[in-house]
């Protein structure tokens, strides 16, 4: 009994959830939003600006001094060196040693400076590949998301281009039955519903398409999916931005792309004075303590001390008392001085040199790139007004040409297989005018992004 109302319960939640799921319909925003916090690829490049963080402190550390400490343990056999007096000895012994030892860089031709700036521009560098990332998952969110509503749109035309022909196929059944149409009448619209419903199938298949495309980049299930529909105003952009060199003009002072390329040649440049470094004699400065204990197998940790005239005396010797009587310390400095190393610090060198005029190029090529994009959205974007405007005035004239058909078709004076063809092509002008529609938002919203605007406005 227990056991059927815990089942009846999940049951209940999960239907609850289920149909909770299927009622939501996402926002533009929402599924910005969403690719934004969970997409797979966006929080893997974020862990990229992690390891960053961690090179900068690694940076950070090559100016500090190190500190190391050892310990050991000895057993020696036979003849030994009396660390005390340096007499030979027969003997067995046992003994053991520790110390601390610290150093530090005090100049290697600023080489841990260029690596710590490298460091710097390393977290940059992760920081605009991040934004670069993001923002073409956005572009592509929203390419998605306007794909969704033009199938939708497209969706509503057919089904009502389908009702129209199904209440055809009963007028006209109607005036076969009494004698005033041919049969042959009712044999075309049925054609042509049959054609209406086969390019429904098609539209729905597109829109199924269109939705799996978004779900599968938001990383989520298609089941139950669906968006919230917008209300599209054309875009101003071309209105406000005469040419495409305005546009390319701020992108080039913006985009993350450009900056990014910007800092690499920066990065190159300090990889070159790396590389010179080795040129450089390295200064370093170190110190040290340690100290020792020593004990003879078989006999008691003793020290004699005195002499002739006042005596000899026997004192302790033991574990401590070594390690504080044999403590000691040392500090220094090291100079190593660079003279011939088989020409490598050259190669480095030249290699860098090289590597830095190449990067040079990728920025010039990053900057073509981006007024080629640029120009191309904007040349796209106008042409994608011009066919708006045309398709606007085409369906008119295909309303005008359709109300006249319908008139005609009734009246009897044109055929069903005209009246078909008349409309046929004010399906195709309504089609061609959402298409053009979405098409100009499209590449409009191309240009806002390159403006810094909000794709979701």
């Amino acid at each position: 009994m227990n056991r059927n109302i815990v089942t009846t319960v999940l049951l209940s939640i999960f239907i609850s959830i289920s149909g909770f799921a299927q009622d939501k319909k996402w926002s533009l925003e929402e599924c910005v939003n969403y690719a934004m916090e969970n997409n797979i690829s966006i929080k893997q490049t974020a862990l990229d600006t992690d390891l960053a963080d961690q090179d900068l402190i690694n940076a950070k550390g090559n100016f500090l001094p190190n500190l190391n400490g050892y310990a050991t343990q000895d057993w020696n056999f036979g003849t030994i060196t009396n660390q005390r007096t340096g007499n030979q000895l027969a003997a067995d012994t046992r003994g053991n040693s520790f110390g601390l030892n610290t150093g530090v860089t005090l100049f290697n031709g600023f080489r841990n400076t260029s690596i710590y700036k490298q460091a710097q521009l390393g977290i940059e560098s992760s920081e605009l590949q991040l934004n670069i990332l993001k923002d073409n998952i956005s572009v592509n969110v929203v390419n998605q998301y306007l794909n969704i509503l033009l199938n939708k749109e497209n969706l509503k035309v057919a089904e009502e281009q389908v009702a129209i022909t199904e209440k055809q196929v009963i007028q006209v059944s109607e005036l076969v039955d009494s004698g005033v149409r041919p049969r042959a009448d009712l044999f075309e619209v049925e054609a042509q519903l049959a054609s209406d419903r086969e390019r429904l199938t098609n539209v729905q298949n597109s829109l199924d398409l269109a939705i799996l495309g978004l779900t599968q980049l938001l990383q989520i299930s298609n089941e139950g999916f669906d968006v919230e529909d917008i209300e599209l105003s054309l875009p101003e952009v071309l209105v406000k931005h005469k040419s495409s060199n305005e546009i390319y003009d701020y992108a080039l002072q913006n985009r993350p792309e450009i900056k990014k390329a910007e800092l690499d040649i920066e990065n190159s440049i300090l990889a070159i004075d790396i590389a010179k470094s080795a040129y450089y004699p390295t200064l370093s400065f170190g110190a040290g303590l340690r100290t020792y204990y020593q004990h003879f197998q078989g006999q008691e940790d003793v020290l004699i001390v005195g002499d002739i005239n006042s005596g000899f005396d026997i004192i302790s010797n033991d574990f401590w008392d070594q390690i504080d009587n044999n403590l000691g310390y040392n500090l220094g400095f090291r100079l190593d001085i660079p003279i011939f190393n088989r020409m490598q610090t050259k190669v480095s060198v030249d290699k860098a040199k090289i590597n830095k005029e190449r990067i040079a190029y990728s920025l010039d090529q990053a900057k073509q790139d981006l007024r080629s994009t640029i120009e191309q959205a904007y040349t796209d974007a106008k042409a994608a007004f011009k066919q708006f405007e045309a398709s606007q005035v085409s369906l008119n004239a295909q309303k005008e040409a359709f109300k006249n058909a319908q008139e005609s078709y009734n009246s009897g004076v044109m055929n069903s297989f005209e009246f078909e063809q008349v409309r046929n092509r004010l399906v195709n002008a309504e089609a061609n005018l959402i298409n053009a529609k979405y098409n100009f938002v499209f590449t409009t919203k191309v240009l806002d992004f390159y403006l810094g605007k909000p794709l979701t406005d």
